[in-house]
């Protein structure tokens, strides 16, 4: 094994000179660093340039260099301590002792570490090596501390696919197959659900200096679930108790047999159902119907409310006669949508849009023969696709991409609602501080005074609260409305003059026809690109 070069002081009767050693059998030459860090630990001087190119020469040949005249005591072998700024280890870099010097023992490097506050993973054996090998200018690691083990977090495996974006395909003939969606989970009896794999809590460590790592917190987790599922009795899995379809909704399981019915009409009235509903027929104007999975309809929907905490799909489309409403916190697909309100959290997808007002959290994709978005408006946090854009007849069409429609309708929710606060407390605290000043006068008040300015403060501490709650809520969808991906409006076909573009917070008027094209936001502006 190859020794590494080193340097020792030489102690003559007039002089005190360096004695630089090469390295043996393949060792690391010596450095300059190590012996300059020795002398100025030491307090010894010497030309920089004489000893650099000394220490260079030492590589090949042992080099003696002169220090200074005056005869210094020996010195005894010594080292350099390095600790870590985490406190999980300290190295040691030794230097030998002048001619004449002293070595260390391994119980003194044992005492002067504990000295050091080093208490903990002291490494015995590296100690006793360098004694026995005496490696000089080399980091050796004398000891090192037990890190933590980090613990795991519980998590919930679900066996049944969670994910809610599967979109609509398009047939050979450019329609759009709204059966073909494979969004519905079917499960059997018996069918395993999920399984929760528990938390980790993980072990503490300990540094060098003898303090306690604790590991990082763990999360724990719990089965949030609905009717017709089993819990196991270690509380480790689900199980469906019914043939039917599963979902995962908001973090909670449910299992559900699906209502089917014809139709929505006088033969059914309204319907609130826990699961899914499909509906093989119609829904009749001014019917609702509400249910916790999908809604499934076969045929069109008139002047209806339908609402579903899943997805809502409408085979052959929904002419809502101005009062026509759809609400899903999934996605909605509907052959087309014509004088209909219609809102999803996730996407929209249609063959084409006339006069309605669609939101939409996700995207909004207007396919098939003739993908026309015409009159009303359409608004979508994650871009619009189409193929025709507004009219030849110059119908007023708005479409608003950017921001999540729910975010802003909300963000000038809570600024109304902060302003109408704001002008309360400053009808409220004058009275407040002309009551103050009166009772600082010793005027007393009566006790239908007392009543009203208690009532007044009360108020005045709540609106002062809801201001506080309403502007921390503001500023975070602030954040959000500012993090929005550069969303785009994309036009297949043709994009008529007339209709508005909108995109975060710039818009434009569309001037002349325009064909395949993109609208951008660019520099403040909306701008028109190449497909």
């Amino acid at each position: 094994m190859g020794k590494n070069g080193y340097f020792r002081l030489i102690n003559g009767e007039k002089r005190t000179g360096i004695k630089l050693i090469p390295p043996k059998e393949g060792g690391k030459p010596l450095g300059i660093n190590d012996v300059m860090d020795y002398m100025a630990m030491k307090e010894y001087t010497c030309d920089l340039p004489t000893l650099r190119r000394a220490v260079e020469a030492s590589a090949e040949k042992e080099m003696v260099l002169p220090l200074d005249q005056n005869k210094k005591f020996a010195e005894r072998e010594c080292y350099k301590l390095t600790i870590s700024p985490d406190n999980m280890q300290a190295t040691a870099r030794f230097y030998a002792a002048s001619e004449g010097g002293e070595d260390m023992t391994a119980e003194e490097i044992l005492r002067d570490l504990q000295a050091k506050g080093i208490v903990s993973g002291v490494r015995q054996d590296a100690i006793e090596a360098f004694v026995r090998d005496r490696e000089y200018c080399e980091d050796i690691l004398l000891a090192e501390g037990t890190p933590a083990v980090q613990g795991k977090d519980a998590y919930i495996e679900y066996k049944f696919n969670t994910d809610k974006k599967a979109k609509p395909t398009l047939k050979e003939d450019g329609s759009v197959d709204f059966f073909n969606l494979n969004i519905l989970n079917h499960c059997k009896k018996g069918e395993l659900l999920a399984v929760l794999h528990p938390e980790e809590t993980g072990e503490s460590g300990e540094n060098i200096l003898g303090e306690r790592i604790k590991p990082a917190d763990v999360k724990k987790a719990v089965f949030k679930y609905g009717n017709n599922i089993e819990l196991s009795e270690d509380g480790m899995t689900l199980t469906s108790m019914v043939d039917g379809h599963v979902e995962l909704v908001e973090g909670q399981v449910f299992v559900s047999d699906m209502l089917v019915v014809e139709n929505v009409d006088n033969s059914t009235g309204n319907i609130e159902y826990e699961g899914s509903v499909q509906i093989n027929g119609n829904v009749s104007t001014n019917f609702s119907v509400k249910a916790h999975g999908d809604i499934i309809v076969k045929g069109v929907v008139e002047g209806a409310e339908l609402q579903a905490d899943g997805n809502i799909i409408i085979a052959r489309g929904m002419n809502g006669m101005g009062k026509g409403q759809l609400c899903a916190k999934g996605n909605i697909v509907s052959k087309f949508l014509e004088n209909a309100t219609a809102q999803a959290d996730g996407y929209i997808a249609s063959e084409s849009i006339l006069h309605s007002q669609i939101m939409a959290g996700g995207e909004v994709n207007v396919d098939g023969k003739r993908g026309f978005i015409s009159g009303g408006k359409v608004s979508a946090a994650g871009g619009i696709n189409v193929k025709t854009l507004g009219s030849e007849m110059g119908t007023d069409t708005i479409v608003e991409v950017g921001v999540d429609p729910k975010i802003k309708s909300r963000i000038a929710q809570l600024e109304k609602l902060i302003e109408e606060d704001n002008k309360t407390l400053k009808t409220i605290q004058p009275v407040l501080i002309a009551t103050t000043q009166k009772i600082r006068q010793g005027i007393k008040l009566s006790p239908d005074q007392v009543k009203q300015v208690q009532a007044l403060n009360v108020t005045s501490q709540q609106k002062s609260a809801a201001i506080k709650a309403n502007e921390a809520e503001l500023q975070e969808l602030t954040e959000q409305a500012g993090d929005t991906k550069e969303a785009q409006v994309k036009v297949r076909g043709m994009a008529y003059p007339g209709t508005k573009i909108c995109i975060d917070d710039v818009s434009m008027t569309v001037q002349k026809n325009t064909h395949f094209c993109r609208f951008v936001k660019e520099r403040g502006d909306v701008k028109v690109a190449p497909l």
